[in-house]
């Protein structure tokens, strides 16, 4: 397996591109800011480098160096005994989340699938409904990974790539097929609950309508104070934990907000939030959530690794939190993984790995997310 990773600003994309042509790459994966799209830099780079590249929007965008806003970063792989393909869906609302998925699934169904790196739409979806129509395709054991698209703190417009083509409104994905590729994932938050367990009385998939018999943003509200002023984006800081029924602990799912609906007095989730189930809010600080990185990193690595690729989905929300710091929990992974790999990743709307509890892939909230990539006669 042969790498090759860069960070670019708009005016480096091409020529960055051009030079990952030498490793002679079967996919490449870009993370870019929005304004990448809005002036549509990574879709002319991307179309004249004739390369499988999919990519998405950001919320800020992760290298071997760190955070940073304003550029992109890009991982290029060459294998050499594995197929790569690509697919993409269209996901025009909501209700499409299962069918998008359904159809990525199976288009990338086939012998030897072993993993399936997708990027999705970060606003009007269902990530839950998403992620368990590609799971219904290709079935519960394959790898499923990935993340929802970013747009800044801004929640307005966010963008997928495939190849030279942008789409507000495509999942697009790739697969790894054969014996010797190797894909190992890790996913962990570091959020602490806080307050009373709230009984979710009235929801719908992925819309929380009622806490306690309760007007869910009313309540919501409560707990802001303040910061309710700058919602949809200042939920990021206290996302919902979906806790266990008979101890009241958390199960390891977090659900963060994506928008809110001021008449109807819900509260519109990353994913599902089930009727009936227990939750309690959730609050972090630099240390928890940089060990959480760390441990998500040790579950992703691969032990004596030659190459390979380290793809990270962080959620806007620890970006938030960790300010200045936001740099320690990438240290915290690359460290982990160590300097054989190289890495690409961006904080993201919503994160996509197998849940730890149960091995199955599920849509993750305030986690960072680690897709560990190589081949086995570089991986012990």
């Amino acid at each position: 397996m042969k790498t090759y990773s860069f960070k670019s600003d708009r005016k480096g994309l091409a020529e960055a591109l051009a030079k990952s042509k030498a490793i002679g790459p079967q996919i490449s994966v870009l993370f870019a800011a929005p304004g990448f799209f809005g002036d549509k830099a990574a879709e002319k780079a991307c179309a004249d480098a004739g390369l499988n590249i999919i990519g998405c929007s950001t919320a800020g965008e992760i290298s071997a160096e760190g955070v940073s806003d304003d550029s992109c970063s890009v991982v290029a792989m060459h294998f050499d005994a594995t197929e790569v393909k690509v697919a993409d869906a269209g996901l025009t609302g909501v209700e499409s989340s299962r069918q998008a998925g359904l159809s990525l699934g199976q288009q990338l169904i086939g012998p030897n699938l072993k993993s399936i790196f997708v990027l999705s739409p970060g606003l009007h979806v269902n990530g839950s409904e998403f992620v368990r129509g590609i799971s219904d395709a290709v079935g519960k054991n394959i790898v499923i990974t990935g993340g929802l698209a970013g747009d800044g703190t801004s929640f307005s417009k966010t963008h997928t790539l495939l190849n030279g083509k942008v789409f507000e409104d495509h999942a697009v994905a790739f697969g790894l097929y054969g014996d010797k590729v190797r894909v190992k994932s890790g996913s962990r938050g570091g959020w602490k609950p806080f307050g009373p367990a709230r009984r979710v009385t009235k929801a719908a998939g992925n819309v929380l309508f009622e806490l306690d018999g309760k007007p869910a943003l009313d309540l919501y509200k409560e707990y802001l104070g303040d910061k309710a002023a700058g919602l949809p984006a200042s939920g990021l800081l206290y996302p919902f934990a979906i806790l266990r029924e008979e101890d009241r602990q958390e199960t390891g799912l977090i659900r963060t907000i994506l928008d809110v609906d001021h008449k109807a007095k819900s509260l519109t989730m990353a994913g599902d939030l089930p009727q009936g189930s227990l939750v309690s809010l959730m609050y972090a600080d630099t240390d928890s959530l940089v060990d959480g990185a760390g441990e998500a990193a040790e579950e992703a690595n691969f032990k004596n690794a030659g190459s390979s690729a380290t793809l990270l989905v962080s959620c806007v929300g620890r970006k938030i939190i960790m300010g200045g710091s936001v740099d320690e929990e990438v240290e915290a992974v690359v460290n982990a993984i160590g300097k054989n790999s190289v890495f690409a990743g961006f904080y993201s709307y919503g994160e996509i790995c197998p849940f730890h509890q149960t091995g199955f892939s599920e849509l993750h909230n305030q986690t960072m997310t680690i897709t560990h990539i190589a081949e086995e006669d570089l991986a012990a």
